[in-house]
């Protein structure tokens, strides 16, 4: 609408409010459309809510044997942590770490490759924890044939996780409950190799250090641990100790 003299008369102050109420109402329905779609979509899982420690895995770089420094400690720390036999904390990866990789991916059930890339890293972060089978004896070995390791326990806890190699399946090592019945320092010639500090189990049948601990089952029916393994639990194992043999 137009005045006489040809100029364009001001809006009404009344449809200006209700217009701008309207542009309100409109800005206030679309910013809460928003929020209601962020606060009812998943919650993200951080690092904490999933367990993981506080160092993040995430960021790790591949390893492998061979490997040294800052990542190879924060790998050997993490293991030994968790009650596997990695030996020395030293940023080298080397035998004993390798083999500590090998029994955690076994007990985690992931690829058996003794190399830690993004899967091995994530289930560092939020692993599997292994319980003893039996919680009679204050002190005790387990033998699982089927994940090949060995479980040192404690008053009912694992205190350490060995890599192992048993009994093949045409020469299967024997399972059951028995006790140590004799134990050798040293190396003992037998029919089927070299075995030492063999710890005497069931007639012939052995838990000792071998100079060859394959990922898959390979000895004639006794359990092979590698040698520097033995000697670390050594001094841990003795004579009338229980020791469990099962699948």
């Amino acid at each position: 609408m137009r005045t006489a003299r040809g100029t364009r008369r001001p809006a009404s102050p009344i449809l200006f409010l209700a217009g701008s109420l309207a542009a309100l109402l409109t800005l206030l329905l679309g910013a809460g459309g928003a929020r209601a779609a962020v606060l009812t979509g998943p919650p993200a899982r951080t690092a904490a809510a999933v367990g993981a420690p506080v160092t993040t895995v995430a960021a790790q770089p591949t390893l492998r044997q061979g490997d040294r420094g800052a990542a190879v400690t924060t790998l050997q720390k993490r293991l030994a942590a968790l009650h596997y036999d990695v030996g020395t904390v030293d940023g080298i990866f080397g035998g004993s770490t390798l083999h500590a990789v090998y029994a955690f991916q076994k007990v985690q059930g992931i690829g058996i490759d003794g190399v830690v890339g993004p899967v091995t890293w994530g289930r560092l972060a939020s692993p599997a924890v292994p319980r003893p089978k039996h919680t009679s004896s204050a002190a005790a070995v387990e033998i699982d044939l089927t994940l090949r390791v060995v479980y040192l326990t404690r008053n009912g806890a694992v205190t350490r996780i060995i890599d192992a190699s048993p009994g093949k399946p045409s020469t299967p090592t024997v399972t059951g409950s028995f006790s140590i019945y004799r134990r050798i320092d040293g190396w003992r010639e037998s029919d089927l190799g070299m075995l030492w500090r063999p710890n005497y189990f069931h007639a012939g049948y052995a838990l000792h250090g071998s100079t060859s601990v394959p990922t898959y089952a390979a000895s004639h029916g006794c359990v092979r641990v590698t040698i520097p393994a033995m000697n670390r639990v050594w001094s841990q194992l003795s004579i009338g100790e229980r020791l469990y043999v099962y699948r």
